[in-house]
């Protein structure tokens, strides 16, 4: 009997031959996979600093103050004058993997497509590392005192902060946390932060207190269009607050945590991310606030294992998290400061 012709659905110009170029196209499928979920999982990327290196360990960002201007006196010489400087320095952290291992025979056993959903949770993985390293470092950089000595540090609101609410309930009262927003706003503006692309990044229960905080009336404060609001009551939404995109997400701390982003294969490099974070209620940041050095970008590697009678699935990075600008960041917290 005639052996049929096949079409090998991996292979690339019918190059073949050997187990890669028999699958070399099906890389490509788990590596968009990859790419996608960690897309879709991750809200921080895009709302912070970025830099790209492509060798060493670190990168530096330089820190100015700010010149003072005065009249001139005429015949008076001009002879300059001078301004604080300083650096932040980034680290690149350890490379960040993660992965999994298919047995031949349990795939070949199983009735649904196994890849595509390991290669997704591979890339929502790294998501979910990548913003609680972010937000924490975020807070840490409110807590933070400046880098030049004619600079501003970061700034904590709390329940007794002057300008806050009196008797404030930044956890449970939507209308109060409005108004702790709104003063982090006031905040930023008195240190020339930028108006544009401000984020306010809150767990859900706080969003959804915030939509649904009622003033006189019964009305939702927060986004009634009489009153500037922006968002829908009925699809459960809220879009800004005093010209901030409100950023809903599961990855803002709220624990203790002393080294890393939690204890085990998760740490990162030392303790560099840890703070108590027990009270964190809401961040308020400007990209300008924290920064992040990327060594290697998501990559993804699947290679398969004879001895072993598997293939093994590796996504991973190397970037480095740092502060940039601490002014350009505020913690709300539910604590007394």
């Amino acid at each position: 009997m005639t052996d049929a012709i096949v079409s090998r659905l991996g292979q690339t110009n019918q190059t073949g031959g050997s187990y890669a170029n028999d699958t070399a196209l099906f890389l490509k499928v788990f590596g968009g996979e990859v790419l996608a979920a960690f897309d879709e999982t991750n809200v921080m990327m895009d709302k912070h600093t970025i830099r790209n290196i492509s060798s060493g360990k670190s990168a530096s960002f330089p820190v100015t103050g700010k010149f003072s201007a005065g009249y001139h006196t005429p015949g008076q010489e001009l002879l300059g004058s001078k301004l604080n400087h300083a650096e932040r320095v980034i680290a690149i952290d350890d490379l960040l993997v993660a992965d999994t291992f298919i047995a031949n025979i349990d795939e070949a056993m199983n009735h649904w497509d196994v890849r595509s959903t390991y290669s997704k949770e591979l890339g929502r993985a790294l998501a979910r590392t990548l913003d609680k390293h972010l937000l924490q470092m975020g807070v840490l950089a409110a807590r933070a005192s400046a880098a030049v000595s004619d600079g501003y540090a970061g700034d904590v609101i709390g329940e007794n902060t002057s300008g806050a609410p009196a008797s404030a309930d930044f956890e449970d009262n939507g209308e109060h946390l409005a108004e702790a927003i709104y003063l982090a706003g006031q905040k930023l503006d008195e240190k020339d932060i930028p108006q544009e692309d401000r984020y306010v990044f809150v767990r859900p229960k706080q969003y959804n207190k915030l939509v649904t905080a009622s003033g006189s009336g019964n009305n939702k404060v927060n986004i009634n269009r009489d009153w500037g609001g922006a968002g829908s009551y009925a699809d459960g939404t809220i879009l800004k607050i005093d010209n901030m995109t409100i950023v809903k997400t599961n990855h803002l701390p709220s624990t203790n945590i002393t080294t890393g982003v939690l204890a085990g294969p998760d740490q990162g490099s030392g303790a560099k991310y840890a703070g108590d974070f027990s009270n964190c209620v809401a961040l308020v940041m400007h990209p300008a606030a924290i920064g992040t050095v990327k060594l290697l970008d998501l990559a993804m590697e699947s290679e398969y294992q004879i001895s072993r009678q598997g293939t093994l699935m590796v996504a991973k990075y190397a970037m480095g998290h740092g502060i940039l600008r601490q002014d350009a960041s505020v913690e709300i917290r539910a604590a007394n400061v």
